[in-house]
């Protein structure tokens, strides 16, 4: 992988396993290659405040948000994707299994990007 970008090599269960076996429990935010817990548990919790490494990494940093909307997809609210295109950073929200697998094939391509991961 590029980037040393840890890889999601499973999810489910309420969590995610990552690289080396790594079992991360509950939502994950992967920003600058770095998995770390992230509060958000259903996309009615997911507000600007908690994207906010997110945005103050900037598009410098992040080209593209992929977020994991938990089992089905589900649109972010106006407030949250209005806020991203004005921070200048492109995103993609599907549901968490078709994130995981997008998260790792960009990674692999070399691409900056951040991943928040509502876990299933």
């Amino acid at each position: 992988m590029a980037r040393n970008a840890p890889s999601i090599d499973a999810y489910g269960e309420g969590g995610f396993r990552l690289a080396g076996g790594v079992r991360h429990e509950g939502s994950l935010l992967i920003l600058a290659d770095e998995p770390r817990a992230w509060p958000v548990a259903s996309m009615g919790e997911l507000t600007l405040a908690s994207l906010e490494p997110v945005l103050a990494a900037g598009p410098a940093e992040v080209e593209v948000l992929l977020l994991g909307a938990g089992a089905r997809n589900a649109l972010p609210s106006r407030e949250v994707r209005d806020g991203l295109r004005e921070a200048g950073i492109g995103f993609e929200f599907l549901d968490t299994p078709a994130a995981a697998k997008l998260y790792n094939l960009l990674t692999y391509e070399g691409r900056k990007l951040a991943a928040a991961l509502i876990a299933v």
